[in-house]
């Protein structure tokens, strides 16, 4: 069932005739615009936000951003005729060109103006951008159902953080001419008060109505075009006399505007009940403020605009001279809410736990020569399930080996000499060569050189004689099928293929080189399921379970080798590369390079972080939270490039994650548990990608309390 909304935005049932919470007359009509609707080839509409007399507004998704959201304002003049709507169009258009002249960071910005023919007739839209936040009504709404209001330090706080707004704008000669608490937003991400529904949209729009329904009205409508009536623009109780009788808005307008707003949120009543003729008192008998901040809203509200500060800068000025203290903590905090640091004691170490789970991938594209290393070179037995038991995997490897490999191997021992320190690989065949023996001169000189060569380059390395081979052999049948099961002579019949096979040996060596830290490099070949539990036990005493630091590896991983995606490879000789991977995200994660602890300014009540990442990296946060708080996450990156996740505390097998590996950008809801929880970030994308992450949390109940240690942590595989 859909829902009406007034002007506001507020949502009512579609019986209602008039707004349940501002009591707005609400218009009913069907504007032949629905969800999915595409406008402009570019916009996909997803709901409406609300609707005034000059038109309707709605959240949309630009396709050609990789889906950002923003908003539409449609531009719907109550005049009638092809040649009058015509006529206010142009106006439009014209006049609006101002709105985009305004470049601040707290004011949603202006994009452009285009026409979308739907139904009988064009329509013309204005797109600017969305912001992610909350009004300063639904927050004060939030509040007094808790029987609270706005403290004296977040009303300080909001005039030092909006006067700057106001001076900026009426530099440029405009005037906002409609703030109120449903015109300023609190920006989820960085807590700033924000501009929204500028007042310069609804002047053009009032300006053209008034100007079209005076030249209509006059006999010489097509030649001589009356002069515009006054425009009255405002909401009653917060537009002063000058604005609201005499069609006059000054900057001293917005400034008194503002200050009524200040005692909206100071008090939790409406204007007309703390100034209108039958107040039981003045404004100052009804709230408790310093002298100061008393003094700074009585010049504010002075009846003429003369007797006003005669800018934002002056009150700014006077409210910076003021020795009070802008950062005491307020009565009660604002809706998006998230506990300072000070709050939430670092808890002793968790031990998150997940069923067994196999590494699951990620991405992109691999270097060229290695990226045809697919799963269907390798036989089905070694694509065992997890539940195999340990010595069937090993009975299955060495199949692979004895088997599967045997043959090439047997003479790629003789292809890369021994050298002291070497273990020759063992197969089930008699081997032509004893170990430490060197037979390399049946090859032609050159041939000597470049084997010499990567067996030099093996050991600067330490990487693993057995695994080398292993792992060039499943890549030289994958690269050249034809070749598989048979065995390469030393003859000059197959120097060719001997070479391609050296090549991919030394392409092995670079990506070895290029990806493994020489630490993870010497331990090839003995990682175990011992390693990924000693990893685990580790990376718990940074208060990351190990599901967070697979997700590292596993982005790293799948970039270099994404035909792997899907297929069970830990135990196999590729997973050796896996482990290697994993071993250098813990170190990093250990560093801080690629774990962040999310921390909150005393006073702010939302954190966010902007990034780089790198194809294949990913990044971890940690942010101490409690139970039953209501916490928003919005990952603002490209769209299907970045997996986000959210790890729980202390996951369960009913509720084992917030999100995994998920291409949804937000989540909101309750939090179930207190304790640290994860957020995990990867990048899915063959080139850099900068993102923005935004966390907020709201409806706190009491505060935050300690996370508890499990008393026996199961481990996570």
């Amino acid at each position: 069932m859909n829902s009406v909304c007034c002007s506001q935005g507020h949502s009512n049932p579609p019986e209602s005739r008039f707004c349940h919470l501002c009591g707005e007359a609400l218009s009913v009509v069907n504007s032949g615009i629905y969800a999915g609707m595409i406008l402009g080839d570019r916009y996909c509409v997803k709901r409406e936000l609300g609707h005034g007399g000059f038109g309707r507004t709605y959240l949309a998704e630009d396709l050609n951003r990789f889906n950002e959201p923003c908003v539409l304002k449609e531009f719907a003049p109550q005049v009638q005729g092809t040649e009058a709507l015509q006529k206010a169009e142009e106006l439009f258009a014209r006049e609006a060109g101002v709105l985009y002249q305004l470049q601040h960071p707290q004011i949603p910005r202006f994009r452009e103006l285009f026409r979308a023919n739907y139904g009988d007739r064009g329509h013309l839209f204005l797109v600017q951008d969305y912001v992610e936040g909350e009004t300063y009504r639904n927050i004060l709404e939030s509040r007094k159902r808790q029987s609270l209001n706005f403290s004296e330090s977040e009303a300080r706080l909001l005039l030092l953080k909006i006067l700057p707004v106001l001076q900026y704008i009426h530099s440029l000669g405009v005037i906002h001419r409609d703030i109120s608490p449903d015109n300023l937003m609190l920006r989820y991400g960085d807590q700033l008060p924000v501009l929204i529904d500028f007042g310069g949209v609804k002047q053009v729009a009032a300006t053209v109505a008034s100007q079209m329904a005076s030249q209509m009205a006059s006999p010489a409508f097509s030649s001589q075009p009356a002069a515009p009536s006054v425009t009255r623009l405002g909401k009653v109780g917060y537009a002063p006399e000058e604005q609201m009788h005499l069609g006059q808005a000054l900057p001293q307008s917005d400034l008194y505007a503002l200050a009524v707003t200040v005692l909206v949120l100071l008090t939790g009543k409406e204007p007309y009940d703390i100034l209108g003729n039958f107040a039981v008192c003045g404004w100052q008998q009804q709230v408790a403020l310093s002298p100061e901040l008393t003094q700074v809203l009585e010049r504010m509200l002075a009846r003429h605009p003369i007797d006003r500060y005669r800018s934002a800068e002056e009150v700014l000025h006077t409210l910076q001279g003021f020795p009070f203290e802008i950062d005491q903590p307020p009565t009660q905090p604002p809706i998006s809410y998230i506990p300072p640091p000070s709050s939430v004691p670092l808890p002793t170490p968790l031990s998150p736990t997940f069923p067994h789970t196999q590494p699951t991938l990620a991405v992109a594209a691999a270097p060229a020569p290695l990226q045809t290393i697919a799963a269907a070179s390798v036989p089905a037995a070694v694509q065992s399930s997890p539940q195999k038991s340990g010595l069937g995997r090993l009975l299955v490897l060495l199949f692979l080996i004895a088997a599967g490999a045997g043959s090439l191997w047997w003479t790629s021992d003789r292809w890369l000499p021994y050298v002291v320190g070497d273990t020759p690989p063992q197969t089930e065949e008699p081997s032509a060569v004893e170990p430490g023996s060197d037979t390399s001169s049946q090859f032609p000189a050159e041939e000597q050189a470049r084997k010499a060569s990567i067996t030099r380059r093996r050991q600067s390395l330490d990487v693993d004689y057995r695994l080398l081979i292993t792992l060039t052999n499943t890549t030289f049948y994958d690269r050249y099928p034809a070749q598989q099961g048979r065995m390469l002579s030393d003859g000059p019949e197959d120097a060719e293929w001997r070479s391609r096979w050296d090549a991919i040996a030394s392409e092995w060596l670079d990506l070895l080189e290029a990806n493994l830290s020489p630490q993870a490099r010497r331990q090839l070949g003995s990682y175990s399921t011992a390693s990924r539990e000693q990893w685990r036990r580790e990376v718990n005493q940074l208060y990351v379970s190990s599901r967070a630091l697979y997700d590292l590896a596993d982005a790293r991983f799948f970039h270099l080798f994404p035909d792997w995606e899907g297929e069970n490879f830990l135990e196999q000789p590729i997973g050796q590369v896996w482990h290697g991977i994993a071993a250098d995200q813990l170190r990093s994660l250990q560093s801080g390079e690629t774990l962040e602890r999310l921390r909150f300014a005393p006073g702010e009540y939302g954190t966010q972080v902007n990034s780089r990442l790198d194809p294949g990296q990913g990044k971890v946060y940690i942010a101490g939270l409690s139970e039953s708080q209501m916490m928003r996450l919005n990952l603002q990156a490209p769209s299907q490039s970045t997996q986000l996740s959210i790890y729980l505390p202390n996951p369960t097998q009913t509720l084992p994650f917030l999100l995994a590996d998920s291409t949804d950008t937000t989540w909101s809801g309750t939090l179930p548990q207190s304790g640290f929880y994860e957020v995990v970030v990867v990048s899915k994308r063959t080139e850099p990608i900068d993102y923005r992450l935004n966390l907020t949390v709201d409806n706190v109940s009491s505060g935050p309390v300690e996370p508890e240690e499990p008393d026996e942590p199961e481990a996570k595989n």
